[in-house]
């Protein structure tokens, strides 16, 4: 493993996780105070998202079409001087214009980023390099609306989003400080054809296993995201325990969420990957509907750490096992493919979430926030044990 080109990586996807949510921040704050519209803040949510899933064939294309270290390079670039724009935007329209292409940009950083894990380890060590790629983002994720409510408020917007800029233009430095070599071992052999925009989703639905997980991930954060409207209400209506009550619960999660990554998931062998991420859906989900049955806080803090715990291993998991199963020349589709699935299913949960809470209450839309998913995970585990009983058959008949 070259440890300094891992090093140089996990910051970037840092400072990308941290940028994105940063820059969301400082423009949600300007939205509120300008047009006092939830809806204006809805659309920046949707430009910045929307473009994962529209272009996630495209961006996955290109990724694999080129070396994987320089279109980060590029397309971190790109964001740098979108976000410079941001900073002197005036009106909704332009800002949400811009926000989109700064959202398409990151399409494509992102699948890039994924490219670059097996450059830059060995085979045997990408469990651990995700582990760490995972809490760095994660760590960005918690830091980046901080940063940028603090920013917004000590400087304006734009003081925020030139600070956005910046980080974009170290992204870039630290992408091109990779390995020249990095980038080409990311991407598909000489002479080997690259094929479709659409292959990567097609591969994913064609190997037994991937298919599977992905199918119960989807479903899972289809529902699972929902909780977000409702997490604030169930805080401070159902458990009566105030904004610092609400903190403390995502809080929970969130450290959950590191622990699990980084400590857990790199713990599970190679063969048990699908299986043990199946496990953690249902123990994620379980994390979400069980507090809403005992209305006890320090309870459902406990039940936090350990959804969030389940959270952050399933997505190492995840990674590793498409890492594990896809090969090499469509890591850039596979990864926007999923991505896209994943972001898409999120936007639809987010307006699920709101329509839920005003028919059902913030403490029955979590509870179904948590108990379709650990359904659909426990049926992706009965699934998965047939898969496995039928893949042994023919060596226990041979003997």
């Amino acid at each position: 493993m070259h440890r300094r080109d891992l090093q140089l990586l996990v910051g970037a996807i840092f400072l990308s996780a941290l940028g994105d949510w940063l820059a969301l921040t400082a423009l949600a704050l300007l939205l509120e105070e300008t047009t006092d519209s939830g809806l204006a803040v809805a659309a920046l949510f949707i430009a910045l998202w929307a473009p994962l899933v529209a272009f996630a064939g495209l961006a996955g294309l290109l990724v694999d079409r080129f070396d994987a270290r320089r279109v980060l390079v590029a397309a971190s670039v790109v964001q740098a001087v979108v976000a410079a724009g941001l900073a002197f935007a005036d009106g909704l329209a332009p800002i949400l214009a811009l926000t989109a292409v700064l959202g398409t940009a990151n399409a494509v950083s992102q699948p890039a980023e994924f490219a670059l894990i097996p450059a830059v380890v060995s085979r045997e060590r990408i469990g651990a390099a995700n582990a760490h790629v995972e809490t760095a983002r994660f760590v960005g994720f918690a830091a980046g609306p901080l940063l940028g409510g603090i920013l917004a408020g000590a400087g304006g917007t734009r003081l925020a989003l030139l600070v956005d800029a910046v980080s974009f233009l170290v992204i870039a430095l630290a992408a091109a400080a990779l390995r020249e070599r990095a980038g080409a071992r990311a991407t598909a052999a000489e002479g080997e054809p690259v094929g479709r925009a659409r292959d990567g989703i097609v591969f994913l639905a064609r190997d037994h296993l991937l298919r599977l997980v992905m199918l119960v991930a989807f479903a899972s954060l289809l529902f699972m995201t929902a909780s977000a409207p409702a997490e604030v209400f169930f805080a401070k209506d159902v458990l009566d325990v105030g904004d610092a009550g609400f903190g403390a619960l995502w809080t929970a999660w969130f450290a959950g969420m590191a622990a699990g990554g980084l400590m857990l998931a790199r713990r599970v062998p190679g063969g048990f990957l699908a299986g043990a991420a199946l496990v953690a859906i249902v123990i994620q989900s379980l994390g979400l509907a069980v507090p809403t049955l005992w209305l006890v806080f320090p309870f459902a803090l406990a039940l936090y750490v350990v959804g969030g715990a389940a959270h952050g291993t399933k997505n190492v998991l995840v990674r590793t096992l498409m890492h594990q199963r896809v090969p090499t020349r469509l890591h850039g589709r596979a990864f926007a493919a999923y991505n896209g699935l994943r972001n898409g299913a999120e936007m639809v949960a987010l307006m699920l979430g709101g329509l839920l809470v005003a028919a059902i209450g913030a403490r029955w839309t979590l509870f179904v926030a948590g108990a379709v998913p650990a359904a659909a995970g426990l049926a992706g585990l009965a699934a998965y044990r047939r898969m496995r009983v039928r893949e042994l058959q023919p060596a226990s008949e041979a003997v």
